[in-house]
């Protein structure tokens, strides 16, 4: 295991983190040994890094493993080894030495706490310890399964560093008890936004909870089905529970403004401070909805170009997901009488989820983004200079999530990437109850799924069981899995809950497609689109993908098996 060079690393490094971050939450200068455990303050100090290692629009926009783009829904212009299921063996991985690094930061801080004469005085950034050590070894277990855990800063010579790997579920355990530990250690409001908080900790409990739980439900792996289903429902309970403290605490509300009515769900990702971002003039102080995100400030450079990384073109959506939208009756597209079918270049946006015209440009639509066309005014004048949607390339669906229409340098958009919403919670409340109880009251819809489906769709019918009992083709699991994924795409979810519900193996190969040409105005509108076609008409995007069970974990990068056997690879991985 190449954990000893990583851990060799951080002891010569470990007083000279002077990462910057846009909150000031890192060590700004040298820490001696002699100073930094003897004052509260650098206890404080030194947890500041590990804001540092929160998710960013790597999740959404770039290829890593929680990234949509390595799901069935959303493509690029050139193929996706993961997204494929071509992927091999690496040599090294980052994702793995990486999280054991930030393990033994945390492992160091909390060691040393031990020794501390008033725990009260770093009651705080010991629970940022421990909440941080959780989102590490929950990241293992995702991309890996069984890892070695690892509770304290370990000696270079320790026993564990050639040791076998520990199961999923004494990791689990552990994350579990950690994140329990942090909720009560940590404040229920910050001063500062972007801290953590209580109910940070319940939510990503309620994430956990929820993904294992649903894991051991669907993945029996040759166990014995009887354990399996006791260990789900326990931890199916933590999840419903933990959302629940984060929904009853009522210290957080979907974002909704009257002014931008159902405009508002685009408009929450693009929230700045210090500049008009938004016809309503709101700034993030009036976001309610984001329980704990990476922070950007205004005038920082980010490593990513947001919005032409992702507007328009840049990002190709399927049909796949469009058909995932529902019509303004509640109903999927196959079902209702609302929908309007796709002989005309817009026909699919007619009548459908608001959402879906929130994250989509239609053809024809007046948008502007921050190349020569952007809003000045935040009035109708705008629309006298805009951009016209042209959907005529790549799927002939084009993206609108994350776009700014300011005026800003490429690489200086400034909004926070929310790492846990507040929708997400809710949303993970029902489905805990359902695969807890095989069932979901509409009281319980109401508690939860609802309220998000309505946020910018207060006309459409509520999910109800009478509503999917009445159709034969629906079904309840169905409905809240659709609810999870238009809500919460580009976030870097899809993909992990393809491989939680065990459903990978069937959304995966699929082929993924465009807009249909055949039988519609594409056919006679866009005469240089040159890809292959489905019996259906539909553009072929990318055909002979495949899944294997393997691609369920990532395998183990061949340099730690070098360096201890005992790691043993994942199954069907051979070196």
């Amino acid at each position: 295991m190449k954990l000893r060079q990583y851990i060799k690393l951080v002891c010569l490094a470990f007083f000279t983190v002077t990462t910057t971050s846009c909150l000031d939450l890192e060590p700004k200068a040298d820490l001696g040994d002699n100073l930094v455990w003897n004052k509260a303050d650098n206890f404080q100090l030194f947890a500041n890094q590990f804001y540092g290692w929160l998710p960013d629009f790597s999740s959404a926009i770039t290829d890593t493993p929680h990234s949509d783009y390595r799901s069935d829904l959303v493509c690029e212009s050139k193929r996706n080894v993961y997204s494929d299921g071509t992927n091999t063996i690496p040599t090294s991985d980052g994702n793995y030495t990486g999280n054991y690094k930030h393990i033994y930061y945390t492992n160091l801080l909390l060691k040393n706490a031990q020794n501390f004469g008033d725990a009260k005085a770093i009651s705080i950034p010991v629970a940022e310890a421990k909440f941080f050590r959780a989102f590490s070894y929950f990241e293992l277990v995702q991309l890996y399964g069984n890892v070695i855990l690892l509770t304290e800063p370990i000696d270079l010579d320790s026993e564990k560093l050639s040791a076998p790997r520990d199961d999923r579920s004494v990791v689990i355990d552990q994350v579990i008890q950690d994140l329990k530990e942090a909720a009560e250690g940590l404040p229920e409001t910050v001063s500062e936004a972007g801290r953590l908080t209580k109910y940070a900790a319940y939510a990503m409990l309620s994430r956990v909870a929820l993904f294992e739980g649903t894991w051991q439900k669907f993945h029996t792996n040759g166990k014995d089905a009887t354990t399996n289903t006791i260990r789900s429902e326990q931890l199916l309970t933590i999840a419903k529970d933990a959302a629940d403290k984060v929904i009853s605490s009522k210290k957080y509300k979907l974002f909704y403004n009257s002014t931008l009515g159902s405009e508002s769900y685009r408009y929450m990702f693009t929230l700045e401070d210090g500049v008009q971002c938004n016809p309503a003039n709101l700034s993030k102080a009036d976001n309610t909805e984001y329980i704990l995100m990476k922070r950007h400030r205004n005038g920082d450079k980010t490593a990513w170009n947001i919005t032409h990384g992702m507007v328009a073109n840049a990002c190709y959506l399927t049909r796949k997901l469009v058909n995932m939208y529902l019509c303004s009756d509640g109903l999927p597209i196959g079902v209702s009488s609302k929908f309007k079918g796709d002989k005309g270049v817009t026909d699919e946006f007619q009548e459908r989820d608001n959402r879906m015209g929130n994250n989509m440009l239609y053809h024809g639509q007046k948008y502007w983004n921050n190349d020569g066309a952007w809003r000045t005014t935040w009035t109708d004048a705008d629309l006298e200079k805009t951009l016209v949607a042209n959907v005529r390339s790549g799927s002939g669906y084009q993206n609108r999530k994350w776009g700014t229409e300011r005026e800003v340098a490429d690489y200086y958009e400034s909004y926070d990437f929310p790492v846990i919403r507040y929708a997400e919670v809710l949303l993970n409340y029902a489905e805990a109850v359902y695969e807890l109880n095989g069932s979901i009251s509409d009281s319980e819809l109401d508690y939860s799924l609802n309220l998000v489906r309505l946020r910018v769709n207060p006309n459409m019918p509520k999910l109800t069981n009478k509503l999917v009992s009445d159709h034969s083709s629906m079904s309840m699991r169905e409905e809240i899995r659709r609810e999870r994924t238009v809500e919460l795409i580009l976030e870097g979810h899809r993909i992990d809950d393809l491989k939680r519900w065990a459903t990978a193996k069937d959304e995966m190969p699929q082929d993924q497609l465009g807009v249909k040409v055949t039988g519609t105005w594409f056919e006679n509108n866009w005469s240089n689109q040159s890809r292959s076609l489905n019996e259906d008409g539909c553009i072929i995007l990318y055909e002979d993908r495949v899944w294997n069970d393997k691609h369920y974990l990532y395998p183990l990068p061949s340099d730690q098996l070098q360096l201890n056997p005992q790691l043993g690879q994942n199954p069907g991985w051979r070196d």
